[in-house]
């Protein structure tokens, strides 16, 4: 490389997909523990939005200071352009895939063809995979693995006064809400890996797809509201989650579980009133837990879906197309 400077996309403001500007930006400086990744693909996240939005969702005092200008994302998959001196187990050449430094607010800098990332939020991508699936996997992902198998950290719960518990599978009804979606999908496939009995949970359109998946069942909540449709359930992950998850309350088996991944939860009474765990955490970055992601991948015990791809300067395009739901799967950037 001669030169310094690489394509990014960069946010100089907040605001709708208008406001990402794909340009030369710095290229990132390589610090101790750290890789550098050449980016073949760039997967697209809920975070990525809600950051060009100026999280205008979360209360003020929750609104993290941004400093402009901003590269959005944090999902990669490319190869190891270099590596800081004091970083084993990776070497220049490699093929891998990541959740870069999430969470964290503007520092993860993954739509560009660049990426210093700590080595800890990196794996070798799985060699049956290519990078556009690869990029697909790591944050929809490890929030499944981390909401059902295991959390796989020890930072507090910004979100709880207690640590999220996943809780065993095997033999018990889970139910999915949104189950088509980025974290959806996954969760699908994780929850019957683990011998869990599958109910989905989706518009009508996605029952074949979640079927191949490995739903045992789907309900169309288009036809009839899930909550009136299930009974009898030991787990809920509500992957939308929001101020409506309480609904899933009265579905649940005595000792059961509700899982909302997004904030607004607010029935915490009526919870405790029928022996039912409301709990959440925050995804976070773990290159091990992708390594584990990575061998069902590789194996196909687990697939990534791809809704769709864009060239890295359509990334406009490819927000418009996120907030226009009903994804199928991941939308993933290409970069090469």
């Amino acid at each position: 490389m001669s030169t310094n400077t690489m394509k990014a996309i960069r946010l100089h403001e907040f605001g709708g997909p208008n406001v990402l500007r794909y340009e030369e930006a710095p290229l990132p400086e390589l610090k101790p523990g750290e890789v550098l990744v050449r980016v073949h693909a760039v997967g697209i996240n809920p975070p990525d939005w809600y950051l060009r939005e100026g999280y205008k969702d979360l209360p003020p005092e929750w609104r993290p200071q941004v400093p402009f200008p901003v590269i959005l994302g944090s999902d990669v998959s490319g190869v190891v352009e270099a590596v800081a001196t004091d970083v084993l187990g990776f070497s220049v050449g490699d093929e891998v895939f990541g959740m870069v430094r999430f969470p964290s607010f503007g520092e993860s800098a993954a739509y560009a063809e660049y990426v210093a990332a700590p080595a800890s939020d990196l794996a070798l991508k799985p060699a049956g995979i290519d990078h556009v699936h690869a990029a697909g996997a790591p944050m929809a992902g490890l929030t499944a693995w981390q909401f059902l198998i295991e959390l796989g950290h020890s930072e507090p719960n910004p979100l709880q006064p207690e640590m999220h518990l996943p809780v065993p599978l095997n033999g018990k009804t889970v139910l999915i809400n949104g189950a088509a979606g980025g974290v959806g999908h996954f969760a699908v496939q994780l929850a019957k890996w683990k011998g869990a009995h599958v109910i989905a949970v989706a518009s009508g359109k996605h029952e074949s797809f979640l079927r191949e998946l490995g739903a045992d069942e789907f309900i169309d909540y288009t036809k009839s509201p899930p909550e009136d449709a299930a009974h009898d359930v030991d787990l809920v992950l509500d992957t939308l989650g929001g101020p409506t998850t309480g609904r899933f309350l009265r579905i649940l088996n005595r000792g059961g579980a509700l899982f909302p991944v997004f904030l607004g939860f607010s029935d915490a009474e009526e919870a405790a009133k029928l022996g039912v765990t409301v709990s959440m955490t925050q995804v976070r970055s773990n290159g091990p837990q992708l390594a584990e992601l990575g061998r069902l991948l590789d194996a196909g015990t687990v697939r990534v879906a791809i809704d769709s791809t864009f060239p890295l300067a359509d990334a406009r395009k490819a927000h418009e197309r996120a907030v226009g739901g009903h994804i199928q799967g991941k939308i993933v950037l290409t970069v090469v």
